[in-house]
């Protein structure tokens, strides 16, 4: 029997070996490629709650291969808000579809006037117009009862009570997720709803919304009307004013359907 130098053995592995890298190395550029084709989910949470708010649907868009990034907002400002989805925007490596709860409609409406943003999904959420502040939404409508049940402090921040967040902001959840909804919400700077917006992304980007009809935040009616004044693809859920958290499947849907559209 012929032998063969252990050198030339030798050789021919590393030869596959780098062959087999430079394949699995193709194949990963390729997925990032498609990935990055992809575009990224980016989420803003409303007040009286923070990036956690989302952990139901995240999972949900994860395993479909979309990125997610939830933003945590200061809950300061106007302003500040919208800075910290613009940073969040700006990492993402091509398209993104824009998702705002409750308060997170105002800062996306804002921050959602970028090139990278090619649609917007809002959630229960306020949509002021140019010029207009989220306060000045309300004014035509009753008084949703969740607010009988925000509090103040010195600094001027707010917040729901216990009883507002189990009764008036999740009565469609349990007494467990509730009390942990309490103890990790983030309380708003009463100005922010007084600032106005500079622009109105709705007016340029594709939009969807949705109607959560058993809300005690914002009147369901006002909710309609949004929707219908910015042309979104509505959906109606028999949801609180937290439908992400009681619909998760449902929420993740209407995300998936906008970012199937801006793939396109």
């Amino acid at each position: 029997m012929k032998s063969f130098p252990i050198s030339n053995i030798t050789n021919a592995a590393r030869a596959l070996s780098f062959a087999a890298m430079a394949t699995l190395a193709t194949g990963a550029v390729s997925a990032a490629t498609a990935d990055a084709a992809k575009p990224s989910v980016v989420i803003v949470h409303g007040a009286f709650a923070d990036g956690s708010d989302w952990a139901k649907v995240i999972p949900l868009l994860q395993a479909k291969g979309v990125h997610v990034v939830a933003v945590q907002n200061p809950l300061t400002s106007l302003d500040d808000d919208v800075a910290a989805a613009k940073r969040a925007i700006a990492t993402q490596p091509g398209k993104v579809v824009l998702v705002g709860h409750s308060w997170g409609g105002v800062v996306i409406t804002e921050a959602g006037d970028d090139a990278k943003v090619k649609a917007l999904v809002y959630v229960a959420a306020l949509v002021p117009d140019m010029g207009q502040a989220a306060g000045e939404l309300v004014k035509d409508y009753p008084t949703a009862s969740g607010w009988a049940h925000v509090v103040a402090d010195q600094a001027g921040f707010l917040s729901l009570t216990q009883e507002g967040v189990a009764q008036h902001f999740a009565q469609d959840l349990s007494a467990s997720a509730t009390a942990v909804m309490t103890a990790t919400q983030g309380p708003i700077q009463a100005k922010a709803f007084e600032q106005k917006l500079t622009v109105a992304a709705w007016k340029t980007k594709p939009s969807w919304y949705i109607v959560s009809e058993k809300d005690h935040m914002i009147q369901p009616d006002l909710e309609r009307a949004l929707a219908k004044k910015i042309n979104a693809k509505t959906t109606s859920l028999a949801a609180s004013h937290v439908p992400q958290q009681s619909q998760p499947a449902k929420v993740a849907a209407v995300i998936l359907e906008a970012v199937r559209a801006a793939s396109e």
